[in-house]
């Protein structure tokens, strides 16, 4: 432990004033706003390793960080962890709200009475509600505020576990959400710090509340600390951004000297049919490849329907053999730890070039509670396991085309793991049916991307964060970063609605990009198949928005 006086940032990090206060406040809550490549979850990332390394989170009190998105959770608890270090990091919990409000339900759920009490194996479906037994994911957050609101014992426990909260992204918080924050941890000793941007408030269809940090600020009494600089994008980029920022909102505009420099590049394509498009966004996506940026580098960002408005670039990626993964369907599954087992156990068997996934399914026995004699008896036999499996993959009958033959050898892989082993992974796994929930949809994802070409190597890449492109809605690719960003569409009929939410989330899309931004607009898109709701298949580019690249 050291005194706070003699903290400094880890990895020599240089925060703007503003940016070292909110890491350094000791007593105070702050609501900090800040835009896009502020560098967000590292001031946080920052300020749990202050408050672990000097003491001011005293063991065994824990910090809580709340997030929206599975992605950004997972992605600051890795921050910490390699920030402070496993020791100190086990005392950091890193939620989504629903993550947080389950852990509450599971906790205190004696506590739910009539109608919403819940039966200790109680299952989460995604629509259907049934009574003791099966809630569904929008039931999460009223049931734990419940809990919250009518139980002493059970605000006790939570403020008695937590000495600080950091809230992310929260200009997004729903009044329920923060309903549930402020009767877990309003009027208490615990200490928050409340992250967001308005100009990044993309949630309004899911009822983010209107200036919820002004309203943070005013019932928490907390510090307003702006932070202006975008330490992600390249110059040219930022100049577009403060372009928009200019009429979003005027007294966040940057000086000018404060962004100056050529380096970014800035592209505009105009294409008379998706077809087109397609093809030429696909030829552009092979040279970065060529040249070597990363996989997981580039991104392509649709505001809706990525499905149906990507179609055609889908299939033109696939038949060049350039893995994507659609994020509207495995973003949140591979970010769950059971997933990310079941996976790297099958690029063990399939590949044998897989080191990084090797070492990770070995940590598994290591990382359980079991006595040291038996977890190493559990990491010889997942040694032997692994080695006689993949002598069976290579072998002339196993058939690596057929996705029962894999799901046959993964759940002999997790039976001989064991319930309880995969039950730590996760608290959620705890409760209920999740954790056989996940292993089924990991496996069904494998099966579909299987099914594409029967390989079964092609297949993990089109899932891995690292080998494969990311398509992706503009909500779900808060807070990631990308070296190369394509916003795909950026046309009247996609960008449509309050101008306002439709200029924020065209904001979010184009301040990703850290290097080089591509906006696309086509003249004609045919109806894909699929299609239920209106589809205009003549196309008016919005350009208002495309405005924005120019330069003055």
């Amino acid at each position: 432990m050291i005194r706070p006086d003699q903290w400094q940032p880890v990895d020599r990090l240089v925060l703007e004033p503003n940016a070292m206060s909110a890491v350094t406040m000791a007593d105070r809550n702050v609501v900090v706003s800040a835009g896009p490549g502020a560098g967000k979850t590292e001031l946080l990332a920052q300020r749990a390793d202050f408050l672990l390394r000097t003491g001011q989170c005293p063991y065994p009190r824990r910090i809580l960080a709340v997030s929206f998105k599975v992605d950004a959770a997972r992605n600051l608890r890795e921050r910490v962890r390699r920030r402070s270090g496993s020791r100190l990091a086990a005392r950091f919990d890193s939620f989504t709200f629903h993550a947080f409000a389950k852990r509450v339900i599971d906790n205190f759920r004696p506590a739910l009475t009539g109608y919403n009490a819940l039966n200790p194996d109680y299952r989460i479906d995604p629509t259907t509600r049934i009574e003791g037994e099966q809630i569904t994911f929008a039931d999460l957050v009223p049931l734990a505020l419940e809990i919250v609101e009518a139980n002493a014992y059970a605000r006790g426990g939570i403020r008695q576990t937590y000495s600080h909260v950091f809230l992310d992204e929260f200009q997004d918080c729903t009044r329920q959400q923060y309903q549930l924050i402020k009767a877990a941890f309003g009027r208490t000793a615990a200490v928050l710090t409340a992250v967001g941007d308005t100009k990044q408030r993309i949630m309004t269809w899911a009822g983010a509340l209107d200036g919820v940090l002004h309203t943070f600020a005013d019932d928490f009494s907390a510090q307003p600390l702006p932070l202006y600089q975008n330490f992600r994008s390249a110059p040219r980029l930022r100049r577009m951004q403060n372009r928009m920022i200019a009429r979003m909102d005027p007294g966040a505009v940057s000086p000018d000297e404060d962004l100056t420099g050529e380096d970014g590049v800035i592209e505009v394509l105009d294409f008379d049919t998706e077809h087109d498009e397609a093809q030429a966004v696909t030829e552009l996506i092979d040279g970065w490849l060529r040249e070597g940026t990363a996989p997981s580098e580039i991104a392509i960002l649709v505001r809706q329907q990525p499905h149906l408005v990507a179609a055609a670039l889908g299939r033109e990626l696939a038949d060049r053999s350039i893995p994507f993964r659609n994020e509207q369907e495995s973003q949140d599954l591979t970010a769950e730890p059971v997933a990310a087992l079941v996976l790297n156990f099958i690029r063990v068997i399939a590949d044998d070039r897989q080191p990084d996934a090797y070492t990770e399914l070995m940590r598994i026995a290591n990382g359980s509670n079991a006595p040291e004699d038996e977890a190493s008896r559990l990491d010889g036999q997942l040694k032997r396991v692994v080695a006689q499996t993949r002598v069976i993959v290579r072998g002339p009958t196993f058939r690596t085309g057929e996705s029962a033959a894999w799901r046959t050898l993964v759940h002999e892989f997790l039976q001989l793991v064991s319930q309880p082993t995969l039950t730590t992974l996760s608290p959620g796994y705890q409760q209920g049916t999740r954790l056989n929930d996940l292993i089924d949809q990991t496996l069904d994802a494998f099966d579909r991307e299987l099914a594409v070409d029967g390989d079964a190597v092609q297949a993990l890449r089109r899932l891995s964060e690292v080998d494969a492109i990311r398509l992706l809605t503009i909500h779900k690719c808060k807070g990631l970063e990308f070296e190369k960003v394509v916003v795909l569409g950026v046309e009247e009929q996609l960008f449509w609605g309050s101008p306002t939410a439709a200029m924020s989330e065209f904001f979010v899309a184009i301040s990703r990009a850290k290097q080089h931004l591509v906006l696309t607009h086509a003249k004609h898109r045919d109806r894909p198949e699929g299609a239920t709701k209106r589809w205009d298949e003549w196309r008016t580019p919005h350009q208002n928005f495309l405005d924005f690249a120019h330069e003055d």
